[in-house]
């Protein structure tokens, strides 16, 4: 009687059936009526809801939500054939993030949207600074904006005149700074940093406070009196050892 021979399949070549299967019957996701990577573009504050479905499945189908590349839970009544999930309140930290449904026996099915939150840029306040002439100073404002916002710097609501090797400007998405070298008297003032979008603008103020130059401490001199001071004193105490000897030395016992 002739045994059966059991063949062992490759796992490739079942990742390779499951694909050409869903393939064959055009099985494919959609999240929010989209069938490819899309981008959504929102504002902070509203929740936002994203639906994932199954197109032409013959079984039911398990669905998989991540955020980034970390997995998303979701309830036992939202993941077959149709998975429901939502994003609330929308913050700055969602910008840019993609959330991806995935087909769980077949990952490589798949639509991500990529969330694009716009805010204007979030600027307030006012700042003193006291700086001593001829030294350096930094004014920086810290603000984060999408789209990207541009900076303008004014002095006494003026517009800055920069002064080339006196002023430097320095620009990231998040960060505007304006350094001056070697502040002069004629630098106290209120500096006002702009930072300004299509959707908005925030400002900040700085109020600069010049003060005179103190007076440099003669710190290599008075080491140096110190040392000849001392020295003096030790060739003193040297050329008078006998004295004080002769004022300590201990009288001479006498027999009784």
């Amino acid at each position: 009687m002739a045994q059966r021979r059991s063949l062992a399949v490759p796992y490739g070549a079942v990742l390779a059936i499951s694909f050409l299967a869903c393939v064959a019957t055009g099985l494919e996701l959609s999240v929010n009526n989209h069938a490819a990577d899309f981008t959504l573009t929102t504002e902070l504050g509203p929740a936002i809801s994203l639906s994932c479905l199954v197109h032409n499945s013959s079984q039911a189908e398990e669905l998989l939500w991540y955020r980034g590349d970390g997995r998303v839970g979701l309830k036992d009544g939202n993941k077959v054939n149709i998975s429901n999930i939502c994003i609330s309140p929308v913050n700055e930290s969602d910008n840019g993030v993609a959330f991806t449904c995935k087909l769980a026996r077949d990952t490589s099915v798949q639509v991500s949207v990529i969330l694009d939150i716009q805010f204007p840029p979030q600027l307030s306040g006012e700042e003193t600074l006291h700086v001593e002439e001829e030294k350096d100073v930094t004014l920086t404002c810290n603000s984060k904006s999408n789209p990207q916002a541009q900076s303008t710097w004014y002095k006494d609501n003026h517009n800055l005149t920069l002064q080339q090797k006196r002023h430097e400007l320095y620009q990231t998405s998040e960060v505007f700074r304006l350094s001056i070298r070697k502040v002069q008297k004629s630098d106290n003032g209120t500096y006002t940093c702009v930072v300004q979008s299509p959707l908005g603008k925030g400002t900040r103020d700085f109020h600069l406070i010049v003060e005179d130059k103190k007076a440099v401490f003669p710190k290599e001199a008075v080491i140096a009196a110190i040392v000849v001071i001392t020295i003096t004193i030790l060739f003193g105490i040297v050329a008078r050892k006998d004295k004080f000897f002769k004022c300590f030395k201990k009288p001479r016992e006498t027999a009784l």
